[in-house]
Formats: structure tokens, C-alpha cells, sequence
């Protein structure tokens, strides 16, 4: 847990300095936004996800992109000061890049799992 928790800060770090409209300051709120985002993608973004599913289909699922960016715009509202996004094009790149950057990390550092194999 701790893993995923410098995993998932390392590539909100990354992706802030990346895009010019997203910034971070100071750097350890990383860890802070990282947390929130993640309480703010496993509670909200499933109720806002089923309430715009009929958008949704009609978009062939492009509107989930709108719907992730408005969750950062959501976070970086929340933690104003520290976090903020220029606009929702910004917090779009950003979800895009923070997955990708995430999924890299989580590459070179993968999760060690629970289970071990008995013989």
C-alpha cells in the first residue's frame, strides 16, 4: 500500500512538471493529491459515471475522458492553493499523462503480491 502511495506520488509529481498548466506547489503535497484522488475516483467518479452513461454510449465512451478531467478539476478545487489546473483541457492531459506515467512507474516497480506459493 505504502508502494502504490509513492507509486501514485511520484507520477502526480511527474505529470505536474510536465504540462505547463498544472502546477504543484510544494512538492510534497504530491502525496496529498494523490490520496485524494484516489478517494475522489473510487467514491465519486463511479455515482458520476453511472448518472452520465447515457452520454456516455452516445460518445462510444469519449466522455469519460470529460468526466476524468472534471475529477482533477474537482481535486484541484479542493486542495486550490497547492494544486491547481489552468483548465479542463488541462486536467484532460493531465488524467491522460498521470495514466501513462503511472502505468511506467508500475512497470519498473511492481506490486509484490500476497500470496506466496507453497510447494
Amino acid at each position: 500500500m505504502v508502494t502504490r502511495l509513492i507509486i501514485s506520488s511520484l507520477a502526480v509529481l511527474i505529470t505536474a512538471l510536465t504540462l505547463d498548466g498544472v502546477t504543484v506547489q510544494p512538492w510534497w503535497w504530491a502525496v496529498i493529491i494523490a490520496i485524494v484522488l484516489g478517494l475522489i475516483n473510487s467514491w465519486i467518479r463511479p455515482l458520476v459515471k453511472f448518472l452520465a452513461l447515457p452520454i456516455n454510449l452516445l460518445t462510444l465512451g469519449l466522455f469519460t475522458l470529460v468526466i476524468n478531467g472534471a475529477m482533477v478539476m474537482l481535486c484541484s478545487w479542493l486542495l486550490s492553493p497547492h494544486f491547481e489546473v489552468a483548465g479542463l483541457g488541462w486536467a484532460i492531459c493531465f488524467s491522460l499523462v498521470l495514466m501513462l506515467v503511472s502505468w511506467m512507474l508500475h512497470l519498473f516497480f511492481p506490486a509484490k503480491s500476497k500470496s506466496k506459493k507453497r510447494k
